[in-house]
This record gives C-alpha cells, sequence and structure tokens, in this order.
C-alpha cells in the first residue's frame, strides 16, 4: 500500500524556512543609537546593534552619564565665563584724586578802632589853666592894677590866649619885666608879663593855646606869676574877667 504522503498546499506558509530580517527595525536602531550618543557628547558609548532575533543591547559604560553631565556643565561654565562682566560704576578722576573743599570759616571783621579825634581849639583859651588867683582888675595900693594876676609854679608854660600876630617880645620896662604881646587883629591885644623865658619872636604868628614864653618873676613881682592884661588899642586896658568870660574863658575874677 502505498502510504500516503502529506500533500503541501502551495498556498501554505513553510514554518520551517527562517524568516528574512525586517531592514526597517535595523535602521530605526542604528538613528536611535547615533542620535543618543550625540546628545551625550560622549565617545565611549557604544551602540551594539543584532538582528531581528536578539535582543538590542546598548552598550554604555558605568560612567558615561555622569561623564556626560560633567562635560555638560563645563560647557556651561566656559559659556558662562565668556560673558562680559556687569558694568561697575566707575568713578572720574577728577572727582576720585580731587581733595575735598575745605569750608571757609567766616571769621567776623574786627570792628575798625575809632579814629582818635581833637576837639578843635576854641577861639580863646586860658593862657595858664589851672592856676590861682593873687589879684584881680582893679585899684590896688593906690593905684591901677591893669590886668589879672595867676600864680602857678616857676616855669609853668604860658599860652596865648587867641590866635594872631606877636607885636612885642622882651622887656616892656615899667616893672613888666620879659613880656609878650599878641595883636589879635581885632582891635585886641593881649599882654603876657614877668616871664622868665620868652619862646617866640616878633612877628611871629601863633594860634590859640600855643606855648609863647614860661612862668616867672621879672620886672616887679613879689614871686613868680603871670600878669595877663587885655588891650583894646595899645596901653588902653580894660578888665580881662568879663572880657574873656564871654569868649568862654573864665578867669576866676
Amino acid at each position: 500500500m502505498q502510504e500516503d504522503s502529506p500533500v503541501q498546499n502551495e498556498n501554505t506558509p513553510d514554518t520551517t524556512a527562517e524568516l528574512p530580517q525586517r531592514p526597517g527595525r535595523r535602521n530605526r536602531l542604528i538613528v536611535l543609537g547615533a542620535a543618543a550618543a550625540v546628545a551625550l557628547g560622549v565617545g565611549g558609548v557604544a551602540v551594539a546593534t543584532t538582528g531581528p532575533d536578539r535582543p538590542t543591547p546598548t552598550a554604555v559604560s558605568a560612567d558615561a552619564q555622569s561623564r556626560a553631565e560633567a562635560a555638560s556643565r563645563a560647557d556651561r561654565s566656559a559659556r558662562e565665563s565668556s560673558a562680559p562682566p556687569s558694568a561697575s560704576p566707575s568713578v572720574s578722576p577728577s572727582t576720585a584724586s580731587a581733595s575735598p573743599t575745605p569750608t571757609k570759616t567766616v571769621t567776623a571783621k574786627p570792628k575798625p578802632k575809632p579814629k582818635k579825634t581833637t576837639k578843635p581849639t576854641p577861639a580863646w583859651v586860658d593862657p595858664m589853666p589851672g592856676a590861682s588867683v593873687t589879684s584881680c582888675y582893679g585899684q590896688r595900693w593906690g593905684t591901677l592894677h591893669a590886668g589879672i594876676d595867676l600864680a602857678l609854679p616857676s616855669g609853668t608854660p604860658i599860652r596865648a590866649a587867641a590866635a594872631g600876630t606877636v607885636t612885642q617880645a622882651g622887656d616892656a620896662a615899667d616893672g613888666y619885666g620879659n613880656s609878650v604881646f599878641v595883636d589879635h587883629g581885632n582891635g585886641y591885644l593881649t599882654h603876657y608879663a614877668h616871664q622868665s623865658r620868652i619862646a617866640v619872636t616878633v612877628g611871629q604868628k601863633v594860634k590859640a593855646g600855643q606855648v609863647i614864653g614860661y612862668e616867672g618873676a621879672t620886672g616887679d613881682a613879689t614871686g613868680p606869676h603871670l600878669h595877663f592884661e587885655v588891650h583894646q588899642g595899645m596901653w588902653n586896658q580894660i578888665d580881662p574877667a568879663p572880657f574873656m568870660r564871654t569868649r568862654g574863658v573864665n578867669l576866676g575874677c
């Protein structure tokens, strides 16, 4: 008997035959491995691809991940260090080196000292200030005492009673001794007798209060004193007390 041999249908697939590999899957594995290598930047990553029947092992060294992270950090650090530093506020050399302007101390200006002013000399003055009156104008011992006697120690300065011109300087006779006559140009003259020393000369211009001589006892005198007379015209003696009083000078008589 003839054994029936199995009939193989040409439409039935042969399971014993080896299936062909699918090239599309392999290509995808290769692309994925390359992308992973580029992203990590590591040359030590090995990607092994196998056929369709084997698992796809990815051989990555144990420290690949840490090296990739270190490389990434190094790359970021380089970028950060290359960035320009933030601009710090600059200081102008002129303001930095300039020394601070010192504060001016305002000092009060000293008040100007008042100028010494001298009072103008009056037109008429006392011929011997501070002297004591020993005799006034009038009758004395039966004769006219034609002036006022003023006494201070011998040598006391005698002053012109008013401005004028010296008309006589020397011994006037008649007991007057050394005398000075001053013409005041207004019709009046003053006479200064018994001087110990004369300090002016005839024709000299004098001012009120100017020293014209010094007290003494020349001529008919019992002691040092000034015999002072006022003449309304030469040798026309008048009382000196009221005359001088009307001109602001009190002789004490």
